[in-house]
C-alpha cells in the first residue's frame, strides 16, 4: 500500500473489522497460528497486522472499527434469503474477534457495533461525518460494496493478497478496475449478484456487460427504464429478473445515517495503554507485531521506569594500570561485566571487557594485555563475589575458551527480568533498560564506547531489578534455582556431546532414499507424478482426480497440512495418501539429521544452547539444535538417538529420567488420597486410574482403556476440554465428557484443586509453583470469554508444569556439584525434557549411578517418591530404559 502523497492535515481511517478479520481467517492456516495454550490466533495476527500496515503507511489523526453485530434489520425485511447459505462461520472465529476487540480496546481504538446493523453502514455514516468535518477518509474493508463509497475525499484499502498488501480505491482506481464510476457501482452489483450474499444477478451478465449498459445509460435506473431497447438473450434475461435486479439495488445500498454513538472527534488517536497492550502481545505469542506496535506508537513498557543517568568516560588502562585498578575495586561492590563475546560450535572469543563499578568504568583490550595484567583480570574475574553479567552464559562459554578458565558471573540481570516477567516477548538489555530506567542501552558493537555503556546499564539495572525481585518473593529462585543452573548450563554447552558422524551421514542419505522411494510409491498409486511439496497440484489430485472428501477451506483451496491428510487417510484407506504421508515423514527426518550435521564442531561434538528465559513456565529448551525436537517414540527418531555416543575417553552414556514427574507432582498438590496411594504402592498409575474410572480390576484394564486415561490424565494439566479430548482420541464428545466426569467422581481432590488453582490465581493475579515461582496472568479477570478461557488454561498448567522444572534444575545442580564432589571425571552433558544424559569415564558406572538416583530422587520432599529410571548403553538410545 503506498502512502497517501498529499495527506490533508487530518484524516480519518474507518476499518470494517469483520470483513478484515474474516479475511485474515482465511488467509493465514489456522494450524500455524496458536498459542503454547492452544488458542487459535490466524484472525487475529492478519487483523492486527494489517491494522499495523495501515497505521504505519497512513498515520491518521482518527481511527474507529465497526463491527457486524446480529442478524441486519433492513435487509432481512428486503431479502428473508440475505446472506442464507453461507458457510457456518467457524467456531474458532468467533472468539478470535474478542481478542481483536480487546486489543482495540488495549490500543484506546474505539469499537462500534450496533444491533441489527452491518459494519457497512456504520462506517458509510462515519465516512459522511468525516468528509463534513472537513476530514480525508479511508476505509479498509474486503467487501466491495464499500466501492460506492468512494469519491473525492473517500477512498477505499482493499486488500488485494493475504492481509499486507491494501490496494486504494480511488474514484480512478474503481472506474479503471470495473469500467463504471463508483457512483455506479452499486448499480453494477445489482445486475451482477452477489453468491455471498444470496443475491442472484441476472443470467449471463457479468461485470463488462453491465459496465457497459450503465456508460451508455448513465445509472441502473435509467437503465431500467430503457430495458425494452437492449436487444438479444441479455436483454431477455433483463427483463425477467428485473425485480431481482431491483431488489438487489436496494439491499447493497449503505446506510450513512445509521444513528451511532459518538462523534468522530471520539476517534481521534490517543496512543494506547502500553502496559495493557504489551501484556496482550505476550499472551498471544506475537513477538513480531509487539515490536512492530512499539516502533509505530513510540511507548516503553513501563510508564513508571527508574531514571538513570549516564555512562561516565571509561579509563582504558594500559597493561601497568590495569593492576592497581583492579586491586582498587572494593571487594563488596558489584561489578558489571560486559563483553564483545562471540561463540559458535564450541569455539569462541572476547576481546574486549568492559567493567563497570561505584561511578566508574573500564574497557580492556585482551590482546593488549602483558602476562601480569592477564593474570589480575583472570583472578578478578574467578574471584570476585559479585560480579553481574546480562546474559551471562554465552559471555561464560566465550570467556573461558579466551583464557580467562575461572570467570563466572553471581547475578544475571537478563534472568531477574526473566522471573519477574516470564512472558515478556524478549530480555534485550535495550527493552529491558528502557523499560525498568526510562534509558536506551547501546547495541552491543564494535564500539568500546558502546560496550562500556552496557556495563555501565547492567550496573545501573541490578539494584532495580533486586528490589523487585525481593518484593515479589523471587530472590530464592534467582539465587539458588536460575543463576546455578546457569553455571551448570554454560558448562554442558561447552562439552558437548560427541556423535559418530559416519553413521549420522548413512542415516540422512537412508532416509533421502526412503523419501524418493515412496514418492515413486505415490506416483505408482496414481499413475502419473505430480510435486508432492505443491499444495496445489495436491489439492488437483486429491479433490478433483481422486475426488476425496474435502478438508478444511483455506484462501488457496483446501488445507492438505499433515493432520487433514492423515484425517483423509483414515476415511480413505487411499496408497496415495500413505506413500504420500511416509514421504513427508522421511522428508522431515532427513532434514533433522542435516541439521544436526550442521552443527558438529571441529572436535566432532555437537553443542546445543540452553535457552533459559524462553517458557514462561521455567521448563528449558534448546537450539542450534533442537534436541528436544527429536522423536523419542519411533523408530526412526530412535535411530537418530543412536547416533549420539560416548567420547573417545568415555565407556557409555547414562541416562536418568523421572517417571510421571507431572502426575507426582498433581497428586502432591491436589493431595489426592487414592493418587497418593497408587503412587506409593509403585502402580501402574495410567492403568489404576483405569480401573477406577471404567470399574475394572487394574489387571483388567485393556491398552485402549490404558491410553485413554493417560491423555486426559496429561491433559486436565494443560486445560484440555471435553471437545479437546475428544478430538485427541477420536472419540464423540459426550463420550469423552463422561470420562471426565468419572474422572472427577473418583478423584475429587483433583477436581478440587483444580478449580481451586484458577480461583486463587484469579485472586491474585499470578499461579505459583512449589518453589515459589511465579506467571503472572492479569487476563484472568478479562470481560471477553476467549482472553480469560486462554489465560484459566495457562493457569491450570503453570504450577505443575513450573514445578516440575524447578525440580529438574535443582537435580541438575545437586548432580554437577556430587559428580564434580566426588572427583569423577564423568560429566552431565544434556537434559531433554525429564532426562539427564552423563558422559560415563571409565570404572565410573556405578557411583555416578547412585548419584543420579540420590540427588534426582531428593530435589524435591512430595508426598509421593520421586522414582528416576536409570540405564546405560553404547548410545543415547541404547541407554534408553
Amino acid at each position: 500500500m503506498t502512502q497517501n502523497d498529499s495527506p490533508t492535515a487530518e484524516s480519518l481511517l474507518l476499518i470494517d473489522g469483520h470483513s478484515m478479520a474474516y479475511r485474515a481467517y482465511h488467509a493465514l492456516p489456522p494450524e500455524k497460528f496458536s498459542t503454547s495454550t492452544g488458542q487459535t490466533t490466524n484472525a487475529v495476527f492478519g487483523f492486527v497486522s494489517m491494522l499495523l500496515t495501515a497505521l504505519e503507511a497512513e498515520r491518521p489523526t482518527h481511527v474507529l472499527v465497526a463491527f457486524d453485530r446480529g442478524r441486519p434489520a433492513f435487509r432481512l425485511e428486503e431479502h428473508p434469503g440475505y446472506k442464507a447459505g453461507r458457510a457456518k462461520t467457524p467456531p474458532d472465529f468467533h472468539g478470535q474477534v474478542e481478542l481483536i476487540e480487546t486489543l482495540l480496546e488495549a490500543m484506546r481504538i474505539p469499537v462500534v457495533a450496533l444491533e441489527g446493523v452491518e459494519a457497512d453502514d456504520v462506517l458509510a455514516t462515519y465516512a459522511r461525518l468525516g468528509e463534513e468535518a472537513g476530514i480525508e477518509v479511508r476505509i479498509a474493508s474486503g467487501d466491495k460494496d464499500s466501492f460506492q463509497l468512494v469519491r473525492e475525499g473517500v477512498s477505499v484499502l482493499y486488500p488485494k493478497r493475504g492481509m499486507s498488501d491494501l490496494t486504494r480505491m480511488t474514484p480512478e482506481a474503481v472506474s479503471e478496475k470495473y469500467g463504471v464510476t463508483p457512483a455506479q457501482y452499486r448499480g453494477q452489483a445489482a445486475l451482477v449478484g452477489e453468491k455471498a450474499d444470496n443475491l442472484p444477478g441476472v443470467p449471463g451478465v457479468g461485470e463488462k456487460t453491465a459496465a457497459k449498459w450503465l456508460n451508455k445509460y448513465g445509472d441502473l435506473e435509467a437503465l431500467l427504464a430503457h430495458s425494452e431497447e437492449i436487444g438479444g438473450k441479455a436483454g431477455e434475461n433483463l427483463r425477467a429478473h428485473r425485480e431481482a435486479v431491483e431488489r438487489n439495488y436496494r439491499v447493497n445500498r449503505l446506510l450513512d445515517d445509521v444513528e451511532v454513538p459518538f462523534t468522530v472527534e471520539a476517534a481521534r488517536m490517543q496512543g494506547p495503554d502500553a502496559d495493557a497492550l504489551s501484556a496482550l502481545f505476550d499472551q498471544l505469542e506475537f513477538a513480531v507485531l509487539g515490536r512492530r506496535a512499539e516502533a509505530l506508537f513510540g511507548v516503553s513498557g513501563n510508564a513508571g521506569a527508574a531514571s538513570a543517568q549516564e555512562a561516565p568516560v571509561p579509563a582504558r588502562p594500559d597493561a601497568a594500570e590495569l593492576v592497581p585498578l583492579l586491586e582498587g575495586i572494593d571487594a563488596e561492590a558489584w561489578v558489571a561485566v560486559a563483553t564483545d563475546a562471540t561463540y559458535v560450535l564450541g569455539l569462541g572469543a572476547v576481546d574486549r571487557i568492559a567493567l563497570a563499578w561505584g561511578e566508574r568504568t573500564a574497557v580492556v583490550a585482551l590482546s593488549a594485555l602483558e602476562p601480569a595484567g592477564a593474570t589480575a583480570l583472570e583472578e578478578f574475574l574467578a574471584g570476585h563475589t559479585r560480579l553481574v553479567m546480562h546474559d551471562a552464559k554465552p559471555q561464560l562459554k566465550a570467556l573461558r575458551v579466551s583464557g580467562l578458565p575461572r570467570a563466572h558471573a553471581d547475578w544475571d540481570t537478563e534472568l531477574a527480568a526473566y522471573l519477574l516477567e516470564p512472558d515478556r516477548r524478549g530480555y534485550a538489555l535495550e527493552e529491558i533498560a528502557q523499560a525498568r530506567l526510562g534509558l536506551a542501552a547501546q547495541q552491543e558493537d564494535e564500539d568500546a564506547d558502546g560496550l562500556h555503556t552496557r556495563a555501565w546499564t547492567v550496573l545501573q539495572l541490578r539494584p532495580v531489578l533486586a528490589e523487585a525481585l525481593e518484593g515479589a518473593h523471587l530472590t530464592g529462585i534467582m539465587t539458588g534455582i536460575e543463576m546455578p543452573v546457569q553455571e551448570v548450563l554454560a558448562r554442558m554447552e561447552s562439552r558437548g556431546i560427541a556423535v559418530d558422524a559416519a553413521r549420522l551421514a548413512e542415516l540422512g542419505e537412508e532416509f533421502g532414499a526412503q523419501a524418493e522411494a515412496s514418492a515413486q510409491e505415490a506416483y505408482a498409486a496414481i499413475g502419473h507424478e505430480v510435486n508432492l511439496g505443491s499444495p496445489k497440484q495436491l489439492q488437483a489430485v486429491l479433490f478433483d482426480e481422486l475426488e476425496m472428501p474435502k478438508t478444511k477451506k483455506t484462501k488457496t483451496g483446501y488445507t492438505t497440512d499433515a493432520d487433514a491428510l492423515a484425517d483423509l487417510f483414515v476415511k480413505t484407506g487411499h496408497p496415495f495418501l500413505q506413500h504420500l504421508l511416509a514421504h513427508r515423514d522421511r522428508i522431515k527426518l532427513r532434514q533433522t539429521v542435516v541439521g544436526l550435521e550442521k552443527t558438529v564442531s571441529d572436535s566432532g561434538r555437537i553443542h546445543t544452547t540452553y535457552l533459559q528465559t524462553a517458557a514462561a513456565t521455567g521448563r528449558l529448551s534448546s537450539k542450534d539444535p533442537n534436541l528436544q525436537n527429536i522423536p523419542v517414540r519411533t523408530e526412526a527418531g530412535r535411530r537418530i538417538r543412536e547416533v549420539f555416543v560416548p567420547g573417545a575417553d568415555s565407556e557409555s552414556l547414562m541416562t536418568a529420567d523421572y517417571s510421571q514427574i507431572e502426575m507426582r507432582i498433581m497428586a502432591h498438590l491436589s493431595g489426592d488420597p487414592s493418587l497418593i496411594m497408587a503412587f506409593r504402592a509403585g502402580e501402574d498409575l495410567h492403568a489404576y486410574v483405569g480401573g477406577q474410572v471404567f470399574g475394572v480390576a487394574t489387571e483388567d484394564v485393556t491398552p485402549e482403556m490404558r491410553s485413554k486415561v493417560k491423555a486426559m490424565s496429561y491433559g486436565l494439566v494443560y486445560g484440555l476440554s471435553a471437545y479437546g479430548l475428544s478430538k485427541q482420541l477420536g472419540i464423540g464428545v459426550d463420550e469423552a465428557r463422561g470420562l471426565m466426569d468419572e474422572y472427577f467422581s473418583r478423584f475429587g481432590a483433583v477436581r478440587d484443586y483444580l478449580g481451586a488453582v484458577v480461583e486463587e490465581a484469579r485472586e491474585r493475579g499470578y499461579t505459583e509453583t512449589m518453589d515459589g515461582r511465579r506467571r503472572y496472568l492479569p487476563a484472568l479477570t478479562s470481560a471477553q470469554r476467549q482472553v480469560r478461557e486462554m489465560a484459566e488454561r495457562a493457569a491450570l498448567n503453570a504450577p505443575i508444569q513450573g514445578s516440575a522444572a524447578d525440580i529438574m534444575k535443582r537435580a541438575m545442580i545437586a548432580v554437577e556439584s556430587a559428580l564434580e564432589a566426588g572427583g569423577l571425571r564423568s560429566r552431565m552433558l544434556l537434559q531433554v525434557h525429564d532426562e539427564i544424559i552423563v558422559e560415563v569415564a571409565p570404572g565410573e558406572a556405578g557411583q555416578v549411578e547412585e548419584i543420579l538416583r540420590r540427588e534426582m530422587a531428593g530435589a524435591a520432599e512430595l508426598d509421593v517418591p520421586l522414582d528416576v529410571n536409570v540405564g546405560t548403553g553404547a548410545s543415547w538410545h541404547a541407554a534408553a530404559h
